[in-house]
């Protein structure tokens, strides 16, 4: 049996191969009882449509790049990728997804290569900054950028992102009230070619110590360790040097702060009979430890910024281009008051 083609759909469906592409490629500007004809028509002669086609004629690629800093399978990127799908997969669009652009040349080669593929319609950044001559390359193209969980909103057509600052803020400050007085904040080192949303909690929690410090007796420090490292084994063997073990611990992360509850445990420092532990995401295992942490909603950050690459893609205004999205500090057993 031949192929059905448009022209089939069109003789059985009783209209024309016009209505039948307008009903394939935007079924919102056809009437429910001719989109309902036209697609029973379809389904009866097994028709398929060609992508590769339409996107051809209307200019598009139906392709979406994401650009993440880590793998995909870290909690976070997993989280973001999910409410992206949950939006993109719908209205016809596939996610590319570009891993470990952690350096200036991995992110050089996406930016410079990517315009003249010409293969995607729109490209999403998440937890990190792009530089200008990067934004550029893309406004000479047309390709809408947007980020999620950014440390910059400068060049992007429209973010959804986290207050970071705020949210350690939040965390030192609630460990101060409540009568911690030696506070240690273990932290990744920075990398000078890329700044990371992450990067900035450390601000909050320096933040929160030096507003503090006049009417409390605090001592405080910042425990950086090298990335790409054992990141529990180098935090634990800095945490048990130290002369005075702290009585709070804020980590830039869960995925510092999960690991180092156990480890430290083992070594005679039980949270929160010896110390006070407090995280940041909320992300896997944190409640089963139990562990008290700055929580935010990458799934739900994913689908506000799926709608709004959508509505750039479409040429719509957006009321709000740039979202800060919400975030609660979650109290559980790993913390108790000084």
């Amino acid at each position: 049996m031949a192929k059905a083609v448009i022209r089939d759909v069109a003789e059985a469906a009783g209209v024309s191969t016009a209505t039948v592409s307008r009903t394939l490629s935007h079924p919102e500007v056809v009437s429910e009882k001719t989109r309902r004809k036209v697609m029973e028509a379809a389904k009866r002669l097994n028709f398929q449509t060609s992508r590769s086609a339409m996107a051809l004629k209307q200019g598009r690629s139906y392709r979406i790049a994401l650009l993440i800093n880590q793998q995909l399978t870290s909690w976070f990127n997993a989280s973001v990728l999910m409410g992206l799908n949950s939006v993109l997969q719908p209205a016809g669009y596939d996610i590319t997804v570009y891993q470990d652009i952690d350096d200036a040349e991995s992110r050089r080669d996406f930016f410079e290569t990517m315009p003249v593929r010409g293969n995607t319609d729109a490209v999403i950044v998440a937890s990190f900054d792009v530089e200008r001559g990067q934004i550029e390359q893309l406004r000479q193209n047309g390709i809408p950028l947007v980020g999620i969980n950014v440390p910059r909103t400068e060049g992007f057509d429209a973010s959804i992102s986290i207050d970071d600052v705020a949210g350690m803020h939040m965390a030192a400050t609630y460990l101060i009230n409540t009568g911690h007085r030696r506070l240690v904040y273990v932290c990744s080192t920075t990398i000078p070619s890329m700044t990371c949303s992450t990067d900035l909690r450390e601000q909050g929690f320096i933040r929160a110590c030096r507003e503090n410090e006049g009417s409390h007796d605090l001592q405080w420090q910042v425990i950086h360790v090298p990335r790409n490292t054992e990141v529990t084994n180098e935090a634990l063997s800095s945490l048990l040097a130290l002369d005075e073990f702290p009585d709070a611990i804020c980590c830039q992360a869960d995925m510092f702060a999960v690991p180092l509850l156990y480890r430290l445990a083992r070594y005679g420092h039980v949270a929160p009979r010896d110390f006070s532990m407090v995280g940041f995401d909320d992300g896997t295992y944190a409640e089963v430890m139990q562990l008290t942490t700055v929580r935010q909603h990458p799934e739900t950050m994913g689908v506000v910024a799926a709608n709004k690459v959508l509505a750039l893609i479409n040429g719509d205004h957006l009321d709000h281009p740039h979202e800060t999205a919400p975030i609660q500090l979650m109290l559980r057993g790993s913390d108790s008051p000084r």
